[in-house]
């Protein structure tokens, strides 16, 4: 894998030491190339003279190059604004007349499109307190529509906050086993661990480019054959009449790019070492500190830390204010730091739930990342030390 400085800008740039990947990823090399090339071609690609033709050639390799990459058929792939669209596409297309039913940590584009489309009758999987998915309650849940409709179970791969691994096969068998369908967000795991669509056997699977190295502005929805589904944003009948309005093929050029460049075996022999041994140093800095979803499989980029009497946000700031960029909760819900409705979901109590950072390591981290995080981190663990002596 090719690295350069973290935040893909200049070292000590404004991005300063950028360790918020889970919120975007800076974007690849690849990725920017394919963007720009992009950029000049003048067509669209639904015109047909040449130009339009050539726009839509570019348009026909990237969902080709998505689809092999996330195990679908070039046909069933839906390219989207980003995740959010892409998870509302599905659970409005297929939530309709069904029982909807999400995981309790699943990101707020699940939660607020569920709540669409079901309102009070779509109902929460719980986790369990290591942050996988119940699948106990998810089977009672499933058995126990009696003669009513089969559901759509939401069931995110990787969780936004934790980096917390679903047992997504076992689910998806459950669901095989009652009628259901089942929609994944892998909008946190694509590039970094294993995702395919036909091998997990769900029904359909968001993702998202920037959250893979590509540029903001395209995401797709992956089907399996057979589902089709009808469009929020009706128009002049682009990607097969599924979502309406011009392609962005700058962006989708660049998600393509990113979706090959981001490979899951790199992050797991690169980031999870730098992700253990930041874990390793904040455990010997602060016996106190708690790792969130430790004892789950989890991306191998990400860490969740609960430094217990320490506000989220007076850590966030802090580090900030070092030059170190890390988030809490989920970045794209509202701007804004507060208590985290996933941790407390895992049992953590209002006051764990609002004490928590993540430091989520983009493809580019290296060693001398996780050195400025603990330089940072260790003076403001020792100030809290000191206020609660």
């Amino acid at each position: 894998m090719a690295r350069g400085p973290v935040g893909g800008g200049p070292a000590g740039g404004p991005a300063g030491c950028y360790l918020d990947a889970n919120a975007t990823e800076p974007i690849r090399g690849a990725a920017r190339e394919a963007a720009i090339a992009a950029l000049d071609l003048v067509g669209n690609p639904s015109s047909v003279h040449g130009a339009g033709r050539a726009a839509r050639r570019l348009l026909e390799d990237a969902r080709e190059r998505v689809a092999a990459r996330f195990g679908a058929r070039p046909a069933e792939v839906v390219f989207t604004a980003g995740g959010t669209e892409a998870n509302a596409l599905a659970i409005h297309a297929f939530g309709a007349g069904r029982r909807i039913l999400f995981g309790a940590t699943e990101h707020p584009s699940v939660l607020a499109a569920a709540r669409a489309v079901a309102g009070d009758a779509a109902a929460k999987v719980p986790v369990r307190s290591d942050g996988r998915a119940d699948l106990a309650a998810l089977a009672a849940l499933l058995a126990g529509s009696g003669g009513g409709p089969p559901a759509l179970v939401c069931l995110m791969a990787a969780n936004n906050e934790t980096g917390v691994l679903h047992p997504l096969a076992e689910a998806a068998a459950l669901c095989r086993a009652h009628g259901a369908l089942l929609h994944v967000d892998a909008v946190q795991a694509a590039g970094r661990v294993p995702i395919s669509l036909a091998a997990l056997g769900a029904d359909s699977l968001a993702i998202s480019g920037h959250k893979l190295g590509g540029p903001k502005g395209a995401g797709a929805l992956l089907l399996r054959p057979g589902l089709d589904p009808t469009p929020l944003i009706p128009g002049g009948g682009q990607e097969r009449g599924r979502r309406g309005g011009t392609e962005p093929l700058p962006a989708i050029a660049g998600l393509a790019a990113a979706a090959e460049e981001a490979r899951p075996e790199d992050a797991a022999t690169e980031l999870a070492p730098l992700r253990d041994r930041l874990e390793a140093e904040v455990r010997a800095l602060a016996p106190e500190a708690r790792i969130i979803g430790a004892a789950a499989p989890r991306l191998p980029n990400t860490s969740c830390i609960l430094l217990p009497g320490v506000p989220a946000e007076t850590q966030v700031i802090a580090l900030d204010l070092a030059g170190v960029r890390v988030s809490a909760g989920a970045a794209c819900s509202s701007g804004k730091v507060a208590r985290s409705p996933v941790l407390e979901a895992m049992g953590l109590g209002e006051t764990a739930a609002g004490e928590a950072i993540r430091v989520s390591l983009p493809w580019n981290a290296t060693a001398e990342s996780v050195e400025r995080f603990l330089a940072a981190w260790a003076p403001l663990r020792e100030r809290a030390r000191r206020r609660a002596a």
